[in-house]
């Protein structure tokens, strides 16, 4: 009397293609939602040691200065002759609403010294500049 287990054995082999599938998904979802994530224009902002977060006010409103020395406020350039009425109609849409400066590493200072001159005639109370925190060796 011999018994034949491998006829009626349960496969124990774990199938990983619907794991494969359902990751592959995820990613590509992941790989098209994160540029939209991104908010203002993209700039190389410069390193400080010492960087601390943006703690209140909520969503800031993002002026971005690019590498060519064009400000930007979210996705839309702005002449630098409008940056004053521009803020001021997005600070009323956004009443609290703090004011991030994200300038290129790259623009001239001078550059940077001008949109914040054009800034203060909002009377805003202050602005956030961005930048990237060194990293420790």
């Amino acid at each position: 009397m011999s018994m034949d287990f491998g006829s009626k054995s349960v496969k124990s082999d774990i199938n990983v293609t619907p794991l494969v599938d359902v990751v592959l998904v995820l990613l590509i979802i992941f790989m098209v939602i994160t540029p939209l994530l991104q908010r203002g224009k993209s700039v190389t902002l410069p390193e400080a040691r010492h960087v601390s977060e943006l703690k209140k006010g909520g969503d800031p409103i993002l002026l971005s200065i690019t590498r060519d020395g064009k400000v930007w406020i979210d996705k839309e350039e702005i002449p630098r002759e409008e940056i004053s009425s521009q803020l001021e109609m997005h600070m009323q849409m956004l009443p609290g609403a703090p004011i991030m400066l994200k300038g290129d590493r790259d623009v001239p200072y001078k550059a940077v010294r001008e949109t914040v001159l054009e800034i203060s005639k909002t009377h805003v109370l202050g602005i956030s500049l961005a930048a990237t925190q060194l990293k420790e060796k």
